[in-house]
């Protein structure tokens, strides 16, 4: 059997909650091949950020493992870095501060400090935030703090970057900035990505291939749909592009008629499905306060 760059094989978990066994997951098999962009999409409980976690070393599996470049994962490094929702930057350290704790941690004894500099002003470049590399988190809007957060997860060069939701709490406007921008990034470094999302129309743009997860608990892979669009990808000429508008409604089909949940639909109607079925953010100018500066940076 061929080794793939990351192999995720046979993996469950329990958690003991108040004495009671609860299985989140059974059985997950994913293998990703070096520079693959996968997406997990599924309702919330799926166990779609436990995957995430157990591949980032937070959680040990029950049962199988996690194999990447022909090494066990069993405890969080700097091979794999995590984006999460929640930018997470030090609010007393600037932009630039916050990249240097992450860069000193990984390359203090292999780069000399011009080194270092010169590698986090790269990263920042990468991510367009070097002109406010001296500003506090505070100072900058949530979609500029998102990019900090992604260009110190660069600037480890890890092996795998794992994404939980990044652009969730962010206006439309700007996510679709940074959608691209990832996009952009992604096809200049290879990155491998994994990538949490509740937004299909994001998976459908960024990824190549969409792993749909059943609902929990003892949650799985259900279905595993290949992005077959030609990159680069231009979001505009995808918006009315059949092969676009037919893996939508595949991604729709899996999680609304295959996998619905009864149970939580008026949950799932009120947090969910309206980010799900919303066009696609480039159409979708309603940019809050918050963001406005982001459109003027991206």
């Amino acid at each position: 059997m061929v080794m793939k760059y990351l192999d995720i094989t046979g993996v469950g978990i329990e958690f003991d909650t108040n004495g009671t066994k609860f299985r989140a997951l059974q059985n997950v098999n994913l293998k990703l091949d070096q520079g693959e962009f996968v997406s997990l999409i599924g309702h919330s409980g799926c166990g779609k950020s436990t995957v995430l976690n157990i591949v980032a070393g937070l959680h040990q599996a029950t049962e199988g493992g996690v194999v990447l470049e022909g090494t066990q994962v069993t405890d969080p490094g700097p091979d794999r870095a995590v984006v999460f929702q929640n930018h997470s930057l030090m609010p007393w350290l600037s932009v630039y501060e916050n990249v240097e704790l992450a860069v000193n941690q990984v390359f203090k004894k292999t780069k000399s400090k011009a080194e270092r500099r010169e590698w986090i002003e790269h990263n920042l470049q990468l991510v367009n935030m070097d002109h406010a590399q001296n500003k506090l988190p505070g100072e900058i809007s949530g979609g500029m703090k998102q990019r900090v957060g992604i260009a110190r997860c660069l600037a480890m060069q890890p092996k795998v970057l794992l994404m939980d939701e990044p652009f969730g709490a962010l206006d439309a406007l700007t996510r679709a900035h940074l959608q691209d921008s990832l996009m952009s990034i992604q096809a200049e470094l290879g990155n491998t990505v994994i990538m949490i999302t509740h937004d299909v129309d994001e998976a459908v743009l960024l990824s190549d291939r969409i792993v749909m997860m059943t609902n929990g608990p003892a949650a799985t892979i259900g279905e595993i749909l290949p992005v077959n669009l030609p990159r680069p990808r231009d979001r505009l000429a995808l918006a009315e592009d059949p092969k676009f508008v037919h893996l939508r409604q595949q991604v729709l089909e899996f999680l609304y008629a295959k996998h619905s949940n009864p149970a939580d639909k008026e949950k799932n109607d009120t947090t969910e499905v309206a980010a799900v079925l919303e066009p696609m953010p480039s159409t979708n100018l309603s940019a809050n306060t918050e963001d406005s500066n982001e459109t003027e940076a991206a």
